[in-house]
C-alpha cells in the first residue's frame, strides 16, 4: 500500500501495480520531500517520475503543489496502477492538472522527447536489479536534455556501489534509508 505523506491530498491510498514494482516506502518519501522542500518550491513545478511504478513520487509532488507530472514506466501493470492513481489524485486536487502517462521506456522516452527542457524535478527510481553501467548512461542522456535548474532526486539500493555521476551532475545530498540510497543531484553546467 502507498499513501500521499502530505499536502492537499495528504493521506490518500494509491493503488500499486502487482508485479516486480517496489514502491518507495511512506518513511522514504516522507524524509525525501522534507529534503526536498529546502530545494524546490513545488508551487506550478513540472515533475517528470520516471519508472514511475504506482506514480508515488509524482502525485505526492502535485498534493504539495507541482501543476504538471509526466509519469514514465513500461510496465502494463504499472499504467492500470498509474490511471487508477491519476483518477483518484484528480479527484482529491481542487486545482487543474496536467497529468501525462507515457507507457514506454524510459530510454525511449528520454530519446523521444523535447518536453525535458521544461523539467524542474525529476524522480528516477529504477529496478534495482538495472546494471549501474546502464543506469549511468540513461542519466548522462537525460541530464544532457534537461534545463539548467532541474533538480534529479535518484533512489538506487544501498547495496549497489554509488553511481559515477556524469559531466555536469553535482551529488549535493546522500541519504540511506535501510536497504535504500537516495541522491539528490543538481546540474553543474
Amino acid at each position: 500500500m502507498a499513501r500521499i505523506i502530505a499536502g492537499e491530498a495528504g493521506s490518500l491510498t494509491l493503488k500499486v501495480p502487482q508485479g516486480p514494482t517496489r514502491p518507495t516506502s511512506d518513511r522514504v518519501r516522507e524524509a525525501m520531500f522534507s529534503s526536498l522542500s529546502h530545494r524546490i518550491a513545488f508551487d506550478g513545478a513540472t515533475v517528470l517520475d520516471l519508472y514511475a511504478g504506482s506514480g508515488a513520487l509524482g502525485f505526492e509532488a502535485l498534493s504539495r503543489g507541482a501543476s504538471r507530472l509526466i509519469a514514465v514506466d513500461s510496465d502494463r501493470s504499472a499504467m492500470v496502477a498509474l490511471k487508477a492513481n491519476q483518477r483518484i489524485i484528480s479527484s482529491a486536487l481542487s486545482r487543474d492538472l496536467d497529468i501525462s502517462l507515457r507507457q514506454q521506456s524510459v530510454a525511449a522516452f528520454i530519446d523521444q522527447n523535447s518536453v525535458l527542457r521544461e523539467i524542474d524535478l525529476v524522480f528516477i527510481d529504477p529496478p534495482y536489479a538495472l546494471p549501474n553501467a546502464e543506469f549511468e548512461s540513461l542519466l548522462g542522456s537525460l541530464s544532457a536534455s534537461l534545463g539548467p535548474d532541474a533538480l534529479i532526486v535518484v533512489e538506487r539500493s544501498a547495496k549497489d556501489p554509488t553511481p559515477q555521476w556524469p559531466d555536469g551532475v553535482t551529488c549535493v545530498a546522500e541519504k540511506t534509508y535501510g536497504d535504500t540510497a537516495v541522491f539528490t543531484l543538481e546540474l553543474s553546467r
